[in-house]
């Protein structure tokens, strides 16, 4: 486990089954403030399960998770510097993307002329496939519903932002201008950043640190270095360093 003083997040003592399944089981995690954090695992290692117990949209059968020293589950006032877009249901599909990110800037104070330099920003990264189409968003491919879901997390401009699978369904040029996008605002704005991805590439490249999840055990917890993806490949196909080797 990697310590630090500091900790944006920490989680303590956190277990959650279904049907007496065990799906997460993590005695202690830390998470400074300003450190770009990437989860990886296999499908069903509990990736998703934690992000939803940091953002309490389920109950831990026991333990407790800290964000800035209080109980998420206890006080929302995590909501007021946290941004995170897990999956569709986080949409509100009737609604025009426009319409989606003026209800959003409008309940977090940001202003019209603030709004207008973040679609500015994320010019790319939308292409000209976002705006302006006069759709509702249910009527969006996948890829861009995940474009205007971490788009909407990011409008309050939160000290803490959580993307569950955000390179999925994306077309290559969108993964490259989103890792773009990520990086600097990680490095300008001393974000937070909880990313997870089965992309073994990509999380590497945009997370200083990364914790495997295995059957909801945290089984390494890396720096990322020159060797990050190498040490990730040996752990999800250990017989590809033997071939290496030989």
């Amino acid at each position: 486990m990697i310590k630090d003083n500091n900790n944006m997040i920490h989680i303590d003592n956190l277990g959650k089954a279904y049907n007496a399944v065990k799906v997460l089981d993590i005695d202690n995690l830390e998470i400074p403030q300003g450190q770009s954090f990437g989860l990886v695992g296999n499908n069903g290692a509990g990736k998703t399960t934690l992000f939803r117990l940091i953002l309490d949209l389920i109950k831990a059968d026991r333990g407790r998770v800290l964000s800035k020293d209080i109980a998420v589950n206890t006080d929302s006032q995590w909501k007021n510097y946290t941004g995170s877009f897990l999956d569709e249901g986080f949409l509100i599909d009737f609604l025009k993307p426009e319409e989606y990110f003026r209800f959003i800037a409008d309940i977090n104070g940001v202003t019209k002329e603030e709004l207008n330099v973040f679609y500015d920003d994320f010019a790319d990264f939308f292409g000209d496939e976002i705006l302006n189409k006069n759709k509702y968003i249910r009527d969006f491919s996948k890829g861009n519903q995940k474009k205007i879901g971490i788009f909407g997390a990011i409008i309050s401009q939160p000290e803490v932002l959580i993307l569950d699978e955000p390179f999925a369904n994306l077309d290559p040029s969108s993964q490259i201008r989103l890792k773009s996008l990520l990086k600097e605002l990680h490095q300008k704005k001393n974000l937070t950043m909880l990313i997870s991805s089965h992309d073994l590439n990509h999380i590497a490249e945009v997370s200083q640190r990364i914790v495997i999840l295995e059957k909801g055990l945290v089984v390494k917890d890396l720096l990322t270095s020159n060797n990050t993806i190498e040490e990730l490949e040996g752990y999800f196909n250990p017989e590809s360093i033997v071939e290496v080797e030989n």
